[in-house]
Formats: structure tokens, sequence, C-alpha cells
């Protein structure tokens, strides 16, 4: 058989040479087939190789249909629960408005009532003398005449003359003024589902900001974003982030300005001469040609800077690990810091002397809904077993780490029935062990055991917000209202110690205070947020002394939140709207920052210190909780 097929093989061969295609290059069979087996191998080889990307593209986009079925249902239980308050402050004011409808008309009606009630009194007095004196008048005895003369005609003269209440004492109007048509404009208008099409594949940059970059000098980039099919966007809102920084790490200022019209400025200075890298991203994925590459010179006469694009196919996978963001503009406004907020220690242009010489050790989380992933974190505790608790607010739980990060348990079902979290806000640990959790719109405080077992809750129909939670050293549970403006304190039974505190700025009053902590001397220190300023009360709630006033420099507050005290009775206090941590001494005088330099905070919530004397914190705009070196 083999003969014969080399044969036929020959035969083709030789008929192709002796034939009419006699004049061309001819080649064998066995040649042809290799080139074309190794051209088939070469095309299958470069399919394969797209297959990681491929599956690298169908992650993300299971990533983002997760987020965007999360985030679905996240918006329609918030639209839920806000029309639900909507309906409760509507029937609130609804029987507020009844309730004085019926005291103001009672009290109308009882003034006329008593004049109505004094005038038939009289009436029927006039006409009862009137009728015995016409009854002694019509007879002829003359000694019943006199004798009712003396009786009834001084009592006549009195009523004749008496002062009568003859004009009405009050009137008839009740009237009901109800601004309906606005109110419903209001409605109607309530609520904006806030998006764009943006793409990062298509958005792009430009501006001086890309070639050009010099000391001192603030450099500009205009981003423009589009939509997959490169059209422009023209609505505002996206998610745009944005990092200058070196290669050993260091992070220049920079804010976003969003135009609301599909472009942002992105604005930066940058202190020192050197490579740097700028990295834009929507949507956490980066745009065209991100991370740019800059060289910063001294002036503007020295070597012009270039600009170069990472190659495309590298950028998708140059966010390993968790990542720093220096300027953010989330949807929800249109206008935010890079890297920090005015008056944190980076922003201090003259150096302050710091004795307390802290640095980050470590930070946990990003943002999502694993284990170890957080969405918008906000109480933290810490206790003597060497646990950080961590109230993961928009995904219903508590997530517990070791003091060295390394992720423990967590605990929480979504809900509104006893035992289930619907916006954990604060968390603390009693000496007994059980956990104590503040749930905002639950409007309770729920214990649970320190396995995570649900046991008890305690202020419901008493709390209108909690938002932080402590413990005393008689085991009383602290909790601040944040909607009420007041602090409670219970017994873990849930009966009522005492409560103090109203809406206001006065010494014992608050504005959207957040969270507590107790000194030795079981006095209660409470953030008094709107206030900017921290005040301290005894056991009874009796005013002590408060520190801070609105502002940037030592000792004033941009919106203080967390807060907890050292053994020395020094007060740790995270300042949200600065993005830092300011240490006072127990009479409130400012001592130092946490030195949070090396990973700048973003709207940090509460903090604690850890049982190995370290300070942790929610850096709940970076999604993440740190772990900062104290030395005490």
């Amino acid at each position: 058989m083999e003969q014969k097929r080399e044969r036929k093989k020959c035969a083709y061969k030789n008929d192709c040479m002796n034939g009419e295609h006699a004049g061309h290059p001819t080649d064998s069979l066995e040649n042809i087939v290799d080139q074309q087996l190794a051209a088939l191998q070469d095309r299958v080889d470069s399919a394969q190789n797209r297959l990681p990307q491929i599956r690298e593209a169908v992650q993300s986009l299971r990533d983002i249909l997760q987020q965007l079925s999360s985030q679905r249902s996240s918006i329609e239980e918030d639209i839920h629960s806000s029309f639900s308050e909507l309906h409760k402050t509507l029937d609130t004011r609804k029987s507020v408005l009844l309730m004085e409808l019926e005291v103001t008309s009672g009290l109308k009606q009882k003034v006329l009532q008593g004049q109505l009630d004094t005038l038939l009194q009289e009436e029927a007095a006039i006409n009862y003398n009137c009728s015995q004196t016409g009854e002694a008048l019509d007879g002829e005895n003359k000694a019943v005449i006199l004798q009712t003369h003396k009786d009834v005609g001084e009592r006549l003269s009195d009523l004749a003359s008496q002062g009568l209440p003859l004009q009405p004492e009050e009137n008839d109007q009740l009237d009901l003024m109800m601004e309906i048509e606005g109110l419903r404009k209001s409605i109607h208008n309530l609520g904006t589902i806030v998006t764009t099409n943006a793409v990062a594949s298509q958005t792009e940059a430009s501006g001086e900001g890309l070639e050009q970059c010099v000391v001192g000098q603030p450099a500009t980039v205009i981003i423009t974003t589009r939509d997959k099919s490169g059209g422009l966007c023209k609505t505002g809102n996206a998610i745009i982030s944005a990092e200058v920084c070196t290669p050993d790490g260091s992070v220049a200022d920079g804010e976003i300005v969003d135009h609301k019209n599909g472009t942002y400025e992105f604005q930066y200075t940058v202190k020192k001469e050197g490579n740097f890298s700028l990295a834009l991203r929507l949507y956490d994925q980066h745009i065209k040609g991100s991370p740019f590459q800059l060289k910063v010179t001294s002036s503007p006469d020295d070597s012009p800077p270039t600009t170069t694009a990472a190659n495309a196919a590298s950028t998708g996978s140059s966010d390993g690990g968790a990542r720093k963001r220096s300027a953010k503009s989330p949807g929800s406004r249109s206008r935010q810091k890079g890297v920090r907020r005015g008056g944190s220690l980076l922003g201090t242009p003259k150096k302050r002397v710091n004795p307390i010489e802290d640095d980050l050790i470590f930070r946990i989380g990003t943002k999502g809904r694993n284990k170890g992933e957080f969405t918008n974190l906000q109480g933290v505790a810490a206790c003597s077993e060497g646990k950080i608790l961590i109230a993961d607010s928009n995904n219903q739980c508590v997530q517990i780490f070791s003091n060295t990060g390394e992720f423990q348990s967590r605990f929480g079902v979504r809900g509104r029935l006893p035992g289930q979290l619907q916006r954990p806000t604060g968390v603390a640990v009693h000496p007994n062990g059980d956990i104590i959790i503040a749930d905002y719109d639950n409007k309770w405080v729920s214990i649970f055991s320190s396995e995570g077992k649900y046991k008890a809750k305690l202020g419901s129909g008493r709390l209108m917000g909690p938002k932080g939670v402590s413990v005393d050293q008689n085991g009383h549970v602290i909790v601040v209202d944040n909607k009420a403006c007041t602090v409670f304190i219970f017994q873990p039974s849930g009966k009522l110690v005492t409560k103090f505190g109203s809406r206001g700025n006065g010494d014992r009053q608050f504005a959207g205070p957040h969270f507590a902590a107790v000194n030795n001397n079981n006095e209660i220190i409470i953030t008094d947020f709107h206030n900017h300023s921290v005040k301290v009360f005894n056991a009874d709630g009796e005013f002590l002394l408060k520190f801070g006033s609105n502002g940037e420099g030592n000792g004033q507050f941009n919106a203080p939140t967390g807060v907890a005290v050292d053994v020395n009775g020094n007060i740790i206090v995270a300042d949200w709207g600065n993005s830092r941590i300011q240490v006072f001494d127990g009479s409130g005088s400012f001592l130092s920052y946490i030195n949070t330099a090396a990973d700048p905070l973003y709207g940090p919530q509460g903090l604690a210190l850890t049982s190995d004397g370290h300070v942790v914190v929610a850096d709940s705009g970076n999604h993440c909780f740190k772990v900062y070196r104290y030395l005490q």
C-alpha cells in the first residue's frame, strides 16, 4: 500500500512538472503540508493566547454585574426605607395637625361655651326674679309687695346694672394652610437615579498636565468621558480617581472638579523633581493611556518632560493589591480633595513638632462584599483577647480580625427582625465578652454572644438613629443617638439608667453626635459632629468640658467622628473632614497627630486602641481599616 501511495505521488509530481505547470517552481507535498501545519499551529496558539484575556474580561464583567446587582438591591432597599420614613413623617405630621386642631378648637369652644353659660344663667336669674316680682305686683296684698320689694328689688337692681359679656370673647376662625402644590412638585422630583454610560476604554485625558509639570506649579489634566461607541457623555457624576506618585510611593496633592458635562478637571501640584506616574481610573479601571509617565522639572526652561503611556495590555494587571487613591470624584459630590482633605498633616505648610512618632503598620480591606472586604465600614472596637471588630455598615455584618489583621469570622444577616442587621454603625465589646451593635436603620441596639449568636436587643421604641456604642466601667451600655441628638445609658437588660442631651449648640446639646469613649474616671467622651467639638460628661450626664472648633489648625475639627482613650487618659479623635487623627490630653489640650502620611486617610470613621497598644481606624472612603503604631 505504501509503495502504491508513493507511485501515485510521483505520478502527480511528474504530471505537474511535465504538464502546464512546468514553468513555475515546485515543492514536495510533504513540505507544503508541514508549512500548512505550522501555520495552523501558529493560528491556534494566537487564538489560545486570547483566552486569558477573555477569561479576565469575563471575570471583570461578572464582577461588574454582581456589583450592579448589589447596588440595585441596596438602592432598592434605600428607596423603600426612605419612602417608609416619609410615610412615617407624614403620619406624624398628620397626628400633630389633628392634635393641634383639637387643642385649638377646644380652647375656643371653652371660652365661647363659658360665655354662653354665663349669659344663660343671667337670663334665667332675671326671668325668675321678674316672675316673682310680677306675681307680687298682680296681687293686692300690700305686705307681700313690701316683702317682695325687700327680697327681690335689690337683686333686680343688681341684675339690671351688672356688666355682662354681651360681645363674643372668641371667634369661629379655624383655617388650614397646606402648601400642597409645592409639596407635590417636590415629591414629583424626589430622588434621582444617578449613573453614566462612561467606559474607561474610550475615556481620554488631555491638557498640559500630560505634557509638562514644574515643581510647585499647578498642572491640569482634562478628562473626557465617553461611552462604548466613543460618544461624548454629557452628564457628570462618574466615579473617577487619580493618583500621582513616585516609585517610592510618595503622593502629590491634587483634586478633581466635576464640570457636570462629561468632562472633569484634575489639577495637581508636585513638590519635588523626579519621575512620577499619573494613573487615571474610571470605575477603578485605567482610562486610555493610563498610567502616564511624567518627568517633573524645576523650571519650564529645563529639558522638556515627556509623557508616555504604559503598554495597554499591561494596564489591566497593574492594580495588584490595595491601591491608594490620591484624588477621587464620587458621584454624590462635584468637588473633592485629592490625596487628603485640607488641613491634614501633609497639607500643613509648616512642619509641626510631633513628639509621638507613629506610622502605618498595615491596612486590611478593599471595596466588596466578601470576607475582608468592606462597603462603608463605620464603627471599630478592640478587645483584650486580641481581636479587632469592624461594623461593615452596607454589608450588614460585623467582621472580626486578629490584632495582626488576620480574618477570623463574621456574622450578620440583613433584615429588620430581632437578630438581623440593617445598618450596623457602632460596635463595642462588653467585659463579659458580648458584642454590642448599634443598628441605625433598625433603631435599636443588638447584643450578640462572642460567637455571634443573637441574645437580645435594647432601646427599641426609644432610639431614633443610634450611631455609636460604648461600655462604661459599670458595664452599662452607652448609646449615641445621632438622629435624636441624645446619649442614652442602658443596663444590659435594657433598662434605661439615664439620658442626656438635645439638639442645639449648647454645652449639653449636640448636632449629629457620632461616637463615644469612656476614660478611667468613668467619664463619657462624645464627638459632636456638626458642632465640630468633643464634649466630656460624668456618668450622670453632667457637662464637664468641651474642646475644639471648626477649622484646619491644631486642635480644630471639620466634623469629628471616632474617639478613643489611652491608659494615660489622652483622647484620640478621628477628624473626618480633615482626614486626620489628632491626640489631646485629658483636659482637651492638643498634643499631636497620628502620622498617616504613608497612606493618607479618606473620611475616617470609628477608631479604637488595640490590646497591644496600636490605633485602629476605619478608613471609610478607602474601604479598609488601618492600624498605626502609637507610642503612649
